[in-house]
């Protein structure tokens, strides 16, 4: 059965917030009729000057838990920062489920409060992370928080943290379409997004998902870089036959992309190299540098330059591994 229309939340800034049906028993029902949550936050012009020094800011997107985001952003990350020249950092928005310290080998180190606001954790000196696991007393402590103190701890990230002159910042986000998603484009309008990288994996049930995702990106104004299809295929180490473990049994990302007019990145394929290097925090460039899984991350960096390009938003920058 359609849900009606009426019954979606209208929105803070719309003129029938607080004032459709889908507003009744809205605990802010009150607050979103009286027209105050239509000034705009503060906060977001103070990111936009916060963030002035950051050329290039990148969401790791996707509808579908579980297809590797995560590690994904991690690698595009070492991907990127293996030029010396540059300086990058990943942001975790993933308030319930921090997996960065781990993947990155930062697990149990410490946020400092500097002069200038919170510092970063290095992996490398030019590869900084910031994510809530650093806050937390044990790894294993749940985050048991509603939308708005969510909300407050991007914020807080984004305007609080001594990020200092950066090339690129990662943004590892959720799944879903939700809270983090909306804050984290809300916080940066004041500034340039260069656009969202899409994660899925082959099967329908991920592509459903994803869909939704992209069409979340419409919404917002979010552009998008392209897509990745994570887990594609099974290359063996040893005798280097392909086995497709994910059938894409409805065409796959390609055939996504192909449909919505959307450029595929690339296709990774699944190592079991690479669950292992994440659970130890290493980089898998480093231990594994001949896999497949490695070329086609490559490939993807040097592929979303191309992209890019034409629209000048990467003027000027080069891949140094290309």
């Amino acid at each position: 059965m359609n849900t009606p229309q009426s019954a979606y939340c209208p929105g803070t800034q719309s003129e029938k917030a607080g004032k459709s049906t889908a507003c009744q028993g809205c605990p802010n029902q009150t607050l979103c009729a009286s027209g105050a949550t239509k000034a705009p936050d503060p906060a977001i012009a103070e990111i936009g000057v916060k963030l002035s020094t950051v050329k290039h800011k990148i969401l790791v997107l996707s509808g579908k838990g579980g297809v590797g985001k995560s590690t994904f952003s991690a690698h595009l990350a070492h991907a990127l920062a293996s030029d010396i020249n540059k300086e990058v950092a990943v942001l975790d928005i993933d308030i319930c489920g921090p997996s960065i310290p781990r993947i990155m080998g930062l697990e149990g180190e410490q946020v400092h409060q500097s002069g200038s606001g919170w510092s970063p954790v290095y992996v490398e000196d030019n590869l900084a992370v910031m994510s809530i696991g650093f806050l937390l007393s044990s790894p294993d402590d749940a985050v048991i928080w509603r939308g708005p103190k969510k909300n407050g701890m991007i914020k807080q990230f984004l305007r609080d943290v001594d990020w200092g002159q950066l090339d690129y910042l990662i943004v590892d986000t959720p799944p879903g379409t939700s809270d983090e998603h909306l804050s984290i484009v809300q916080y940066l309008s004041a500034t340039h997004i260069d656009g969202a990288v899409i994660i899925t994996t082959p099967q329908e049930v991920s592509l459903q998902d994803v869909r939704k995702e992209i069409r979340f990106c419409q919404k917002v104004k979010l552009p998008i870089i392209g897509v990745v299809e994570n887990m594609s295929g099974f290359v063996c180490p040893k005798c280097k036959n392909t086995s497709q473990i994910f059938p894409a049994t409805s065409g796959g990302a390609e055939r996504m992309c192909s449909d919505l007019n959307l450029p595929l990145l690339g296709k990774i394929p699944l190592d079991p190299r690479i669950g292992r290097s994440c659970d130890e925090g290493r980089s898998f460039f480093n231990e594994v540098p001949d896999s497949p899984a490695t070329k086609a991350y490559h490939s993807i960096v040097q592929s979303e330059y191309k992209y890019k390009n034409p629209y000048g938003t990467y003027q000027g920058c080069e891949f140094s591994n290309s």
